[in-house]
């Protein structure tokens, strides 16, 4: 057997392909359009997460001078190539190349792992990169080649690198805890704890970590605050015992192994219990040391509160080692059966979801096979960016654009989209007059633009009448000035109202 056999290669051909074409096609998401708003008001940190996220979002616009959804995707699916890379180098140092092989295999077909961190513009982009070569330095520093262990500079190295990730999403912290934890279990290692390379990587980490500490130290701790209490607010209160409920936490396992598609999300878990057994092996239990605690904490955490399937991903990345060395003492044609199986079904899949989200396949009317129409489809919530620049661009409305101040809409996700239409065609900020305003809390005052002229738009998701009466006592005005449509397939997905407000008159109060 070949080291990479051809049908390997050209099913990672395949996957790569495919992320670029949904990349293209795929509109952007609530939270993709949210971090494009990061990349409009540069700052060391942000409310909802450290500085990477608008970095990466950035770096694809900026290249190219366009904004489009492939475009703001160019950093997650450059950076997921380097990670697949260091998740390979990890595997083959510890276990062997053919380990790191199949490694590559399953991190480029779990849709959990191609969506989180190497598609969708989002935090979890520079995350993995960070994670996975935080990963691979420890792999080279806790075990070196031939000799006895012993600390090294590259223990300073980890500290950079930890610091990095933890300004790409706070599950960088939990990852350098989990590193202590096995260098506590493990005899061999105990002596990293107390080497003076471990007090230069605390150095480094505080030091590396100085943007994230400063944004918060100005802004009254905002974003530790809104993730250790504000994000689970519905949930149990401190006062009274959180209630366990075992059948949320079956939901949110199987959840993520749909997620990480169940022909290899039940075997990653199988492989990691069964490596659980095997202890001894302080390769098997620095990886489950590096991946239990995110994969298992966050799934226990799912029978007390929501979680996100992004969040325990970290995690399930490490393991995917250990499946992977459960790969490589199985049959070649087995092997090849489990993965181009998956990997058609996947792919299958996937075209299909995608032709409608982009095309309306299933859409009443337009659509091949009329199934849905677009009031009840959810794929519409997805707004076409792209489209919407092009109807704000006609006549009327893109001079009103032109002569306006700043523009608002009624929820922080809305915002970016509409900023992601504007950008080209105006500079005038776009805020969110919201009591959940993420970001704009901190980029805007609203008592600094009074006096000054703006346009509202919104969508006819919400009452008009509703809009009405809750925006306009802030407004000189608030006169329908023209009303918008996206389409797909011919049938129209989404209707905004764009307002014109004339000054406003009293600012708006936000909770934070």
């Amino acid at each position: 057997m070949r080291l990479w056999p051809q049908w390997l290669v050209g099913l990672l051909i395949g996957s790569w392909g495919l992320r670029v074409i949904i990349a293209w096609l795929l509109p952007p998401g609530f939270d993709e359009a949210y971090y494009f708003l990061y990349t409009q008001h540069w700052d060391w940190s942000y409310f909802d997460h450290p500085v990477m996220v608008a970095l990466t979002t950035a770096v694809g616009p900026w290249l190219t001078g366009y904004i489009a959804p492939l475009t703001m995707r160019l950093g997650a699916l450059v950076l997921y190539g380097l990670s697949t890379g260091l998740l390979y180098l990890s595997g083959w140092r510890l276990f062997g190349p053919r380990v790191g092989m199949w490694a590559v295999a399953i991190a480029s077909l779990c849709p959990l792992f191609v969506f989180s961190f190497g598609l969708l513009a989002a935090p979890d982009n520079a995350l993995i990169f960070g994670w996975s070569a935080v990963m691979y330095v420890a792999v080279l520093e806790f075990f070196p080649t031939g000799k006895p262990y012993q600390p090294t500079h590259k223990i300073a190295l980890i500290g950079v690198l930890l610091g990095l990730t933890c300004l790409s999403k706070y599950h960088g912290f939990i990852l350098g805890l989990s590193l202590v934890g096995f260098c506590l279990t493990s005899s061999k290692h105990r002596q990293a704890l107390v080497s003076p390379w471990t007090g230069v990587a605390l150095v480094l980490f505080v030091f590396i970590l100085t943007p994230l500490l400063y944004w918060n130290t100005q802004h009254d701790w905002l974003s530790f605050s809104f993730h250790l209490s504000t994000r689970f607010e519905g949930a149990p209160s401190p006062k009274n015992s959180p209630s366990f409920n075992l059948l949320n936490m079956v939901g949110v396992w199987l959840v993520g192994v749909a997620y990480l598609f169940p022909s290899l999300g039940f075997p990653l878990w199988w492989a990691s219990v069964h490596s659980l057994r095997q202890l001894n092996d302080l390769r098997q239990r620095f990886v489950l040391w590096l991946g239990l605690p995110i994969a298992l904490g966050f799934t226990l955490l799912g029978g007390i509160t929501r979680i996100y399937p992004a969040w325990p991903a970290p995690g399930l990345w490490s393991l995917s080692l250990l499946l992977a060395v459960a790969v490589a003492g199985w049959p070649p044609r087995v092997v090849r059966r489990w993965l181009m199986g998956s990997a058609v079904v996947m792919a299958t899949l996937l075209i299909f979801a995608l032709g409608h989200v982009s095309l309306g396949t299933l859409q009443q009317p337009g659509g091949l096979v009329k199934l849905m129409p677009p009031e009840t489809d959810p794929t519409t919530t997805m707004i076409d960016v792209v489209q919407l620049r092009r109807a704000l661009q006609a006549g009327e409305v893109e001079a009103a654009i032109a002569a306006t101040d700043f523009l608002v809409t009624n929820e922080f996700w809305l915002s970016g989209y509409v900023d992601m239409a504007l950008s080209p065609i105006t500079p005038a900020p776009v805020m969110a007059f919201t009591q959940d305003p993420r970001g704009h809390a901190v980029w805007f005052t609203p008592a600094d633009w009074i006096g000054a002229s703006g346009l509202f738009l919104t969508i006819a998701d919400y009452d008009q009448s509703e809009i009405r009466a809750t925006y306009a006592p802030y407004f000189e005005k608030f006169d329908l000035l023209e009303t918008l449509e996206t389409k797909r397939a011919g049938a129209i997905t989404e209707t905004f109202y764009l307002y014109d407000l004339g000054q406003l008159i009293q600012p708006y109060q936000y909770p934070y």
